[in-house]
């Protein structure tokens, strides 16, 4: 007991963030151990002994990234941001040409002695999005000069993006939205995040058109647009995930009776909204949408009160990662967009997922945790200091951009 209540004292932060990384890892231990009844019957495993020994553990291991990345200071992740960027491109690189093949595309890279598989976009979305913050940042006094901010600083987006895309558009995609968000609030100018667009734009057309899995993202596309045409080969997973959605009313069959486990490919992962909604109906839908979107409350209120522009982009980038993910993965699984491979996070299977995306927790709790520790005042609180309000030269333009 004594441990556990020094722990609880440490542990600092956000409350209700806290709340909803405990609810989102025991909401996710119920649907994967469901999830994985087909998976561990095929492979002549227990279902226990898949999920305890895989799943359980990446949830407890997680849980203990977001507390070990919450007690360092998010300044510190200006530094590491460096270095994430100079191991993230030539590791993407490297996934591109040996990187282990699964579904037509190289996503994975297999580490060393321990032999799990490790996906490299997980790593890169952390990296931009944490060097974009310090880039941001650091040039605020000449954020629109072309050659020492904007060159750096579109470089480093489009690089990133057109690295993932290969392999992995639903995941570049939604890292370029969240890039072109922390652009405006970092005060890029329009004509510069046009040109941006642009580029993107341009190299998305490279990526579709001539990439390695151009026929792949082409049958995703006209399976979504025009799926009465389509074999039904090629509508499978959307239809088992709809038939799922139908099955389970308002409060669901009840756990563990989900009946689509067993024919849809990725119920632990990909599909995992679709067997929550069979299981625990609308009314389990609605209660994870509700967690994601007062997750997002919470890091915007983190954003608006973060005295120093670094942790205020942090925040945001990071959260806006997370919300704009779940709900990617929540719209494939109720038909409203073409299937990916976008799991949601702290929900579904996946050490790698698992493990970045508490670490992305973690370090907004940090920042969380600044404010929380140095009782800063909100925006346009008439007892700031004039330092106080000068240091909120980015984040005052939120609040009217939410």
């Amino acid at each position: 007991m004594g441990t556990v209540q020094v722990l609880l004292e440490k542990t600092k932060g956000d409350r209700w963030i806290w709340l909803i990384i405990i609810l989102l890892s025991l909401i996710s231990i119920l649907a994967v151990y469901s999830a994985t009844g087909t998976l561990a019957y095929k492979q002549g495993k227990a279902v226990e002994k898949l999920l305890l020994t895989k799943h359980l553990i990446f949830v407890v291991m997680g849980i203990g990234m977001i507390y070990v990345s919450h007690l360092l200071d998010y300044k510190y992740y200006a530094g590491i941001s460096k270095i994430l960027m100079i191991i993230t491109i030539p590791l993407l690189f490297y996934t591109l040409v040996f990187g282990t093949n699964l579904n037509d595309a190289s996503r994975w890279v297999k580490i060393p002695i321990i032999g799990l598989t490790f996906q490299t976009s997980d790593l890169a979305k952390l990296a931009l999005i944490t060097f974009l913050a310090r880039m941001l940042t650091r040039k605020q006094e000449n954020i629109k000069d072309v050659k020492t901010s904007f060159i750096p600083i579109m470089g480093s987006v489009c690089i990133v993006f057109v690295l993932i895309a290969l392999a992995n558009l639903s995941t570049a995609l939604m890292l370029f939205g969240v890039s072109i968000l922390l652009l405006i609030i970092g005060r890029i100018s329009i004509k510069q995040i046009l040109i941006v667009c642009a580029g993107g734009f341009f190299l998305l057309l490279i990526v579709v058109l001539l990439g390695p899995r151009r026929e792949t993202y082409k049958s995703r596309i006209d399976s979504y647009l025009h799926p009465e045409s389509q074999h039904s080969d090629k509508t499978y997973q959307a239809d088992q995930a709809k038939i799922a959605l139908a099955s389970g009313g308002f409060f669901g069959k009840g756990p563990g009776n989900s009946t689509q486990r067993n024919f849809l490919p990725h119920p632990y992962s990909d599909f995992i909204f679709a067997i929550i909604v069979e299981e625990y109906g609308a009314f389990g839908a609605l209660i994870i949408i509700v967690l994601y979107l007062v997750l997002l409350y919470r890091c915007v209120r983190i954003v608006t009160q973060s005295p120093k522009a670094f942790g205020a982009l942090l925040a945001a980038g990071l959260s806006f990662s997370l919300t704009i993910q779940a709900f990617a993965n929540m719209a494939v699984a109720v038909g409203l967009g073409p299937v990916t491979g976008v799991p949601l996070p702290l929900v579904s299977m996946g050490g790698t997922s698992m493990i970045f995306t508490s670490i992305a927790f973690g370090i907004i709790l940090s920042v969380s945790r600044d404010v929380e520790e140095n009782g800063k005042k909100l925006p346009n609180d008439p007892t700031e200091s004039s330092a106080q309000k000068s240091n909120k030269v980015i984040v005052g333009e939120i609040p009217a951009m939410i």
